[in-house]
């Protein structure tokens, strides 16, 4: 019995430090993987430390945030099951919990040096003024959801010796703000339809939004998304490792065929945006976007895909 105490204990520890969001920073390999330096062994194994800072950042990030709203998330039908809402993790304990998640993400950061550190105090800073200000103020609270996607990706830009396409820096904008209003979207949907409390009760910015508001902004930020990712893919140049595939690519084609194979990944994207738009409003889904990507497999499959072909077209064809 007290074993099953202890092994439940941990559960909940390791639930606090929301593993599942840990997705997020794969943002960090964007630079190296469009940067043609994936197979690169020195610049990997950096982007590799990266990633495991940035997941214990974001973790005591979100310990800090579930500290914050405990109030709150007590009367949330969802965040009140979490390990400090409900009781499971005391104040101390996840106090402590986030230090050493501090302490052990800047030791990482440091074997990567650079300018990514000044990037992990940036992250930092913006998380706790989400925290303690910019969460209750409406507009504000999705500028902040974004810059934390935003900066994973200049983070990873610090790690190799590679520039981002300001297409590509546009559309990870774009995709950020999309996913932080949808995100929105989908809890304002969830505390409407929940009688346990009123939405000001829960989160204050969330009652200054509207749904046809919302809509609004999605639709927007959804069009900038595939606008921005298309102008990306047709100007942009790859570059790598390099196989002739002229046997597949006859001369008699005409030439500029030959320089924009990325094209063709636009396809999964747009699917991937119009299957998350279906879950925000067929489903009802969108609070928690990680949550929808690993419960969605077509919505899934697209990003693997799109990832696939992303390496195939930059590494191994001309």
């Amino acid at each position: 019995m007290k074993t099953a105490k202890i092994f439940r204990h941990l559960f909940y520890l390791f639930k606090l430090l929301r593993p599942r969001q840990w997705m997020k920073n794969l943002a960090l390999f964007a630079a190296i993987v469009f940067g043609g330096s994936l197979f690169n062994i020195d610049a990997l194994s950096r982007v590799i430390l990266a990633f495991i800072s940035f997941c214990l950042l974001a973790s005591s990030t979100y310990i800090i945030n579930d500290l914050v709203d405990a109030t709150k998330d007590k009367l949330h039908p969802f965040k009140k099951a979490r390990p400090i809402p409900s009781g499971e993790v005391g104040t101390q304990e996840a106090i402590f919990i986030f230090a050493l998640m501090i302490a052990s993400a800047f030791f990482f950061a440091n074997l990567v040096g650079g300018a990514f550190i000044f990037f992990c105090f940036l992250y930092l800073g913006i998380q706790f003024l989400y925290s303690f200000i910019f969460k209750s103020i409406e507009i504000f609270d999705i500028f902040f959801i974004a810059a934390g996607y935003i900066l994973r990706v200049l983070a990873g830009e610090t790690l190799v010796d590679y520039h981002l396409s300001v297409w590509l820096l546009l559309t990870t904008i774009s995709l950020s703000l999309f996913l932080a209003i949808g995100k929105r979207r989908a809890e304002l949907t969830l505390l409407k339809n929940y009688t346990g409390a009123r939405v000001v009760e829960i989160r204050q910015s969330l009652s200054h939004y509207s749904e046809p508001l919302l809509d609004v902004y999605t639709v927007m930020f959804a069009t900038a998304t595939a606008i921005f990712y298309s102008l990306f893919t047709f100007l942009e140049n790859p570059g790598g490792i390099r196989l002739n595939l002229d046997i597949l690519m006859p001369d008699f084609l005409p030439g500029f065929l030959h320089r924009k194979w990325l094209m063709i990944t636009i396809f999964p994207v747009l699917y991937g945006i119009m299957r998350y738009l279906q879950d925000i409003y067929e489903k009802q889904e969108g609070e928690s976007p990680e949550r929808v990507l690993l419960s969605d497999r077509p919505l899934l499959a697209s990003l693997i895909v799109w990832g696939l072909l992303v390496i195939f077209i930059i590494y191994f064809i001309v």
